[in-house]
């Protein structure tokens, strides 16, 4: 896929098939996350964006207020603003007057059909990945020259990525172990004598999914 400057909306590789329990959970997660911090902010609109790195892209994956019934699924180069800038620093933001800053993508923002004046902005960081940026836009002004509400938004941020690390990780567990559980049923179908090994490993993946550590 060509990149272009402004906003994309083709299909998001993060959403997971209707019903699908990680993916509920995940997207659950992540609206309780961005409306919190609108609630948090009294901003006009907030969002998270998650970091496509295969296609060095940034999503919105959940949205909050202005441009909730449409944004979810689109997407921008992920170098691009100040939400790129967050992305690559790892470093949180304010900025409260975005028409004198250099770094803001103003043709990105047009094409969400919402213009912000100001806006904070935090990574989404667990240990050394940063997995995307929390924003939230407008917020009441009081908030907008405040180091330690942006200290909140980072904090904020930092255990929203916690728990979305921990959904993800279990999502992606449960997805190989069924994945593996497939394999073991082909291999004992076509070779009884595999049977054995391949309950074996169902056995001790189902074990390790259900440890409480998991």
């Amino acid at each position: 896929m060509s990149q272009s400057n402004g906003l994309t909306r083709p299909p998001d590789p993060f959403r997971q098939p209707s019903g699908a329990e990680g993916g509920d959970a995940e997207s659950a997660l992540l609206q309780s996350v961005v409306d919190t911090a609108r609630a948090i902010f009294g901003a006009r609109a907030g969002s998270v964006l998650l970091h496509d790195e295969a296609a060095g892209e940034l999503v919105f994956q959940a949205v909050s207020g202005q441009g909730e019934d449409f944004l979810v699924g689109s997407r921008f180069p992920a170098d691009r603003g100040l939400a790129g800038w967050v992305l690559v620093s790892g470093e949180p933001m304010i900025a409260d007057d975005l028409r004198h800053q250099g770094m803001f993508a103003r043709d990105v923002a047009e094409s969400t059909g919402y213009v912000p004046d100001a806006l904070m902005a935090a990574p989404l960081a667990h240990g050394d990945r940063v997995l995307g940026v929390l924003e939230v836009l407008d917020p009441v002004e009081q908030s907008r020259s405040s180091l330690s509400e942006l200290d909140l938004l980072a904090l904020f941020a930092r255990q929203a990525a916690a728990a979305l690390y921990v959904v993800t990780d279990r999502r992606e567990q449960r997805e190989r172990y069924e994945h593996a559980a497939v394999r073991a049923h082909t291999a004992a179908v076509l070779d009884p004598a595999g049977r054995a090994r391949g309950l074996e490993l169902v056995n001790a993946l189902r074990e390790l999914l259900d440890s409480p550590g998991s």
